[in-house]
Parts: C-alpha cells; sequence; structure tokens
C-alpha cells in the first residue's frame, strides 16, 4: 500500500478518533432537563439522544469499542508509516509513537472535547443518529462487553437498570432557581425559594409573637373597646378576658363599626358578633395550615403550645407573605445605609432576614434576629455591643430592658 494512502487513511482514523471523544463528551454534558423539553417539541435529535441516554452502559460500551479500536489503528498505522521511512532506524517507531500521541491528544481529544463541553447539542444531536445506526450493527458485541460491566458493577453494589440522573433534591433545585437571575426577576426567584422553603417552615416561625397580639379585653371599659375598635389597622381582632389565654372568640371589625355608635352599643353586642377561635399546634407546618385554612374557610388562628398556653398569631395573609415575600409588605425591617451597612429591626424572623439578605443563618433555634442575638451572647447585650454574628459583624443600635430593638450590620455578606 503506498504511503500517500497509509496517510490518508491515518487522517481518517485521527478525524473519526475526534468525532467519537467529542460525541462522547457531548452527549454526556446535554442538560437533562432541557433535553426532555426538547423531546416533548418533538425535536428527533433530541428523541434519539434521550433514548440513547436512557441506557448509557450500551451507549458508553459503542462509544468506548470504536475509540480504542481506531485509536490502536491509528497507532498501528504510524508504525507501518515510520517502518516504510525509516528501515534501518528502530528508534524510529518510538518517535513516531510520541508524536502521534501528541497530535492525537490535541486534535482528537482536548480539542474536540473542549468544544464540546461548550456547546454539546450542535455535535451530540447528529452523533445520536450516527449512533442509533452503529448500535445496532454492534450490539451483540456491546451487549457481550457489557454482560461482564454489570455483573463488576453489581459486585460493588451498583445496579445500572435502577440507576437515574434525572431526579433532583430541594437544594439542587434551589441552587437552579438562584442561577436563573439572568432569566427571571429577582422577585419571582424568591417566590419559588420560598415555595419551595414551606415544607420546612412552621406557624412558629413566621407567627405574630404573643406580647405583640393586638386583641380586646372583656374585662376593660366599653370606651377603650370602642377606641381600640375604631384605631385598629386589622380587619379581625382577638377578643379575649383579661388574658389571651382566655381567648372568647375573633370579631371581624367590618360588622362592629356600624354598631359603636349606637347608645345600646355594650359587650353582649361584641359577644353575639363572635366567631369561634381556631387553635394551631405550634410545630404545624406552613403548608399543611394553608389547606386548613382553606377547608375550613378561615383567615387567622392562634398559635399554642404543648401545654395549651398561647405562643402567637397568625393570619392567611402571613402564610401567603411567606411565599410572596416582600411583594406584599414594604420591606421597613431592613434598609440599606449609604455606607453599604444595613439597620434591621431585631424582631424581624431569621427565615426574613436569611431571605432578603442571602444568609444562611441557624432557623432551628430562636425564630427572631433578637433571640438568636440573645442565644449566642447568652445575655441581653447592651447599647453599643458589637459582636459576629455566624460571620456577621454586627452593632447593637437600640435595646429596651428585655429586648434587643435595633442592630447594624457593618456589611452585607
Amino acid at each position: 500500500m503506498p504511503l500517500s494512502m497509509l496517510f490518508g487513511i491515518l487522517v481518517i482514523m485521527l478525524i473519526l478518533s475526534a468525532f467519537f471523544a467529542g460525541s462522547e463528551t457531548a452527549l454526556m454534558s446535554l442538560n437533562r432537563y432541557r433535553l426532555r423539553h426538547l423531546v416533548k417539541l418533538k425535536h428527533p435529535g433530541a428523541i434519539k439522544a434521550y433514548k440513547l441516554l436512557q441506557r448509557p452502559d450500551h451507549l458508553l460500551g459503542l462509544m468506548l469499542l470504536g475509540n480504542i479500536f481506531i485509536n490502536n489503528f491509528a497507532a498501528s498505522l504510524a508504525t507501518v508509516i515510520a517502518i516504510k521511512l525509516y528501515t534501518d532506524d528502530e528508534s524510529v517507531i518510538a518517535i513516531s509513537t510520541g508524536l502521534l500521541t501528541l497530535v492525537m491528544l490535541i486534535c482528537s481529544e482536548v480539542t474536540p472535547k473542549t468544544l464540546a463541553a461548550i456547546k454539546p447539542e450542535p455535535l451530540a444531536f447528529p452523533a445520536a443518529w450516527i449512533y442509533t445506526v452503529l448500535l445496532k450493527i454492534f450490539y451483540p458485541i456491546v451487549w457481550f462487553v457489557n454482560l461482564f460491566v454489570n455483573l463488576l458493577l453489581r459486585m460493588v453494589g451498583v445496579n445500572v437498570n435502577k440507576h437515574s440522573h434525572d431526579s433532583l433534591n430541594k437544594e439542587e433545585l434551589k441552587s437552579i432557581i438562584t442561577e436563573a437571575e439572568s432569566i427571571m426577576p429577582a422577585r419571582y426567584q424568591k417566590m419559588l425559594l420560598g415555595i419551595l422553603d414551606l415544607e420546612s417552615a412552621t406557624v412558629e416561625d413566621i407567627m405574630t409573637p404573643r406580647n405583640e397580639i393586638v386583641g380586646i379585653d372583656l374585662e376593660a371599659s366599653i370606651e377603650d373597646i370602642i377606641h381600640n375598635i375604631k384605631v385598629s389597622p386589622h380587619t379581625q381582632m382577638a377578643v379575649y378576658k383579661k388574658s389571651i389565654d382566655r381567648v372568647v372568640g375573633f370579631l371581624h371589625l367590618r360588622k362592629v363599626l356600624v354598631l359603636v355608635n349606637q347608645d345600646n352599643f355594650d359587650k353582649q353586642a361584641i359577644i353575639n358578633l363572635l366567631t369561634k377561635p381556631s387553635f394551631i399546634p405550634e410545630n404545624t407546618p406552613v403548608h399543611t395550615q394553608m389547606l386548613r385554612f382553606k377547608s375550613e374557610k378561615i383567615r387567622l388562628g392562634l398559635v399554642v403550645d404543648e401545654y395549651g398556653d398561647v405562643q402567637g398569631l397568625v393570619t392567611l395573609d402571613d402564610l401567603l407573605q411567606e411565599i410572596v415575600g416582600e411583594l406584599i409588605t414594604d420591606d421597613i425591617t431592613v434598609r440599606k445605609q449609604s455606607d453599604g451597612s444595613y439597620l434591621v429591626d431585631a424582631t424581624i424572623t431569621v427565615r426574613e432576614l436569611n431571605r432578603v439578605m442571602q444568609w444562611a443563618l441557624p432557623t432551628e433555634g430562636p425564630k427572631t434576629l433578637n433571640g438568636l442575638i440573645i442565644e449566642f451572647m447568652e445575655t441581653i447585650p447592651e447599647q453599643g455591643t458589637s459582636i459576629k454574628l455566624h460571620e456577621h459583624p454586627l452593632e447593637i443600635i437600640n435595646r429596651d430592658k428585655n429586648t434587643v430593638k435595633l442592630v447594624k450590620f457593618l456589611h452585607g455578606k
């Protein structure tokens, strides 16, 4: 066989080697979720690629079979060419092997694989048609090779038939949403992340604390009760006797406002308008409570601990805010300053602070920033105290006798 033909065959082998190497990387680099989307759109190449990737053991067996055969054949050709050119020099075989290795590394491995990793679809979809045909032709050989491969894998506890790459856990899905900022507004990202967090959130995480519940004490004078009704910013109020633990019911202010100016208005008129209070265990998941609100057609309930004592109040708006966040509230609890620091109301929940600042403060313990600071310091810090709370430096700006009121985070990490 003339040298020109040998060189021609060698070049063809290098091209085929580049095809196998690049197509392997391209098919394995395909985004599985984009691929399934293209399959739904009836993309022919995507359909072929998806079917091949359903059995990666068969596909990889075919690829490596072709690649190994071509590389060995190319090495043999290089040796024959070297002997024809330099019959008297035995070292030329080693030199030809080295040169061929360098050429194959650059032209048939690194270059096609890099290109395939950057733009997998233009190579993967046409290659899928070729591999579909080759797999039918060489299936007996591929099946025989995979028989031993699967046997070895089962010995180490891996079952190829039951292994799937298409499932995502919650944290991986959250990462995908976070990285989608170029195609999705930030507020919608927060909404989707809020939905994913519903499973781990309980009503205790989002409730209005007991000391902040605005209600009507039936033991107060009728004048005070009427004043509280008129100035209340809420549509419903808890009605109790002396203590919120002795709640009588909930009062819808729309029903009572038309009566407060009547001469015969009294406490009994309020009692007649009350609806039965709903009590919610403090560890109830948020998504469960949303379904309960919907089925019972109510909008608020009192959160109680294991002893039946009221710990707080939760409304349907609180549950929705866990999803949509700042879309329905004006965010006055976190204010960015001109120097890059943040003034934060210490009554903010840890979950909301994490969401606003994109932090990862622990949520298993205290539910508010005030509680987290007190637990960290094991005391109520004095005004002007500076600490590093879970890698975030802050300064206590304001406090009262029992709680931290306002803090300043020196920079938003």
